[in-house]
């Protein structure tokens, strides 16, 4: 091939020597043409238009149509089109997983629960992202760090924090006082007894502690508040540890109190948040979601009767399991250039700002919170209480194989609560059989 590359080389140098020798009108005729095919060339390549086909599930609110308005109008070269996946979180992810199994180019964007990446990362689903946000000098020192963790998977990024969700302690603010907010779990136990009752309340304290997804949240948080870990930063189970079985059992004697209603283990949001807005309990652990309803006019008995507050602390201080939205790419995608630009947009502090005054959601860009009209949208994000919580938000394990390891927990802290095994007991069986799913 070299050999070859010389003989043409020196051909084509013969050629011009000859036409240089007649005259150069020749040179100059291809020349023209040339230059004129070249820029007929370039200017067909500005006007091209990409488009790229965004997934999400069913948004009730005006913040995805924004987002995708704002984008294209700014990004004529760039036309995002939206496509609705089930609103089923469950559904959702069976679709992806089906579409991007089959290495499908139907999808450029697509969102993603906080409890995803690992899974698709690991099973080669999406774009690594590092090579993107150096190249654009993205500092991701500057997001919300556990909204952050829940997509860094074998130390690499693999999707970008939309918004953020997180465990939060809501009372009521005509019981208790901004300053006898109970600041450990010990306390809110204390408290819980101490208020059932007053003002027409029924309990004392509200959770969910059914055995589902929302269990294994409230799990976490105790278990952070205590400083114990399910996995370490490496991906090692550490879940046996005394720190684990002292946070799990303050979440046992919780669920097992008579603060609690005799059928807490029915309880999923729907069940605590309808029994506080109707005024039964002065506290509850929920998601930011309860704020606005509890002050809803025509669902709520409680309006302007609302405080919020972290979680209570344990031994390493206050924990809150971290919920929310990813943006991520399709591994398999044609336009992959053109796909980080739209999720640096979503993502980034104007994309964000969109989703928090049409969406009202959460942003995990702190700077964000700071903006004047987010906060006339959004008066709850000014809160102390709020922001602070949200700085306590630790992801839940981050594993390829999430769901597996979250029916794990499920059952044995189900039957901690059951009292069909200790806690210590139920320490050493989630030990066992996460290691076996993990191996």
């Amino acid at each position: 091939m070299i050999k070859m590359g010389k003989f043409f080389a020196v051909f084509f140098a013969a050629v011009l020597l000859l036409a240089a020798c007649s005259g150069g009108g020749s040179t100059t005729s291809i020349s023209s043409t040339n230059e004129g095919e070249d820029k007929e060339a370039t200017e067909e390549k500005t006007d091209e238009v990409v488009e790229l086909v965004f997934a999400r599930g069913q948004d009730s609110t005006q913040a995805s149509a924004k987002l995708v308005e704002e984008f294209n109008k700014n990004n004529p070269n760039i036309q995002v089109k939206l496509k609705e996946m089930p609103s089923d979180t469950g559904q959702q992810h069976d679709a992806y997983v089906t579409m991007l199994n089959s290495e499908s180019t139907e999808i450029d964007v697509m969102d993603l629960d906080v409890i995803w990446p690992a899974e698709f990362a690991q099973a080669g689903y999406l774009l690594e992202l590092d090579r993107f946000l150096e190249k654009d000098g993205i500092d991701v020192n500057e997001y919300n760090q556990g909204a952050l963790s829940a997509a860094n998977f074998n130390g690499k990024q693999w999707a970008m924090p939309k918004f953020i969700d997180t465990g939060m302690l809501f009372y009521r603010s005509d019981i208790i006082s901004a300053d006898a907010v109970p600041k450990t779990w010990e306390e809110l136990l204390a408290a819980a007894k101490e208020n059932k009752g007053k003002e027409g309340t029924k309990f004392g304290y509200l959770m969910q502690a059914k055995q589902y997804e929302g269990l294994v949240c409230n799990a976490v948080e105790f278990i952070a508040a205590y400083g114990g870990q399910i996995l370490d930063e490496t991906g090692k189970v550490a879940v046996n540890s005394p720190e684990t079985i002292k946070g799990l059992q303050m979440l046992v004697d919780i669920a097992t109190s008579d603060a609690v209603p005799s059928n807490i283990t029915t309880f999923t949001e729907v069940e605590s948040h309808t029994a506080f807005i109707e005024g039964q309990s002065p506290f509850i652990r929920n998601w930011p979601y309860q704020w606005n309803l509890a002050n809803d006019e025509n669902e709520s008995k409680i309006v302007d009767k609302i405080g919020v507050a972290p979680l209570p602390a344990g031994d390493a201080g206050s924990g809150a399991a971290l919920g929310g939205w990813m943006a991520g790419i399709n591994k398999y995608s044609e336009h992959k250039e053109e796909a980080w630009e739209f999720v640096k947009f979503m993502t980034g502090p104007e994309g964000q700002k969109i989703s928090a005054i049409y969406g009202g959601l959460a942003p995990t860009l702190p700077s964000v919170f700071e903006d004047q009209e987010v906060l006339e949208k959004n008066p709850f994000f000014a809160e102390e209480g709020f922001q602070s919580a949200l700085e306590a938000a630790v992801s839940r394990p981050v594993a390829p194989n999430y769901p597996e390891v979250s029916e794990i927990i499920q059952i044995n802290v189900s039957k901690a609560i059951a009292g069909e095994q200790t806690v210590e007991e139920a320490v050493v069986k989630m030990e066992e059989e996460i290691n076996a799913v993990m191996q």
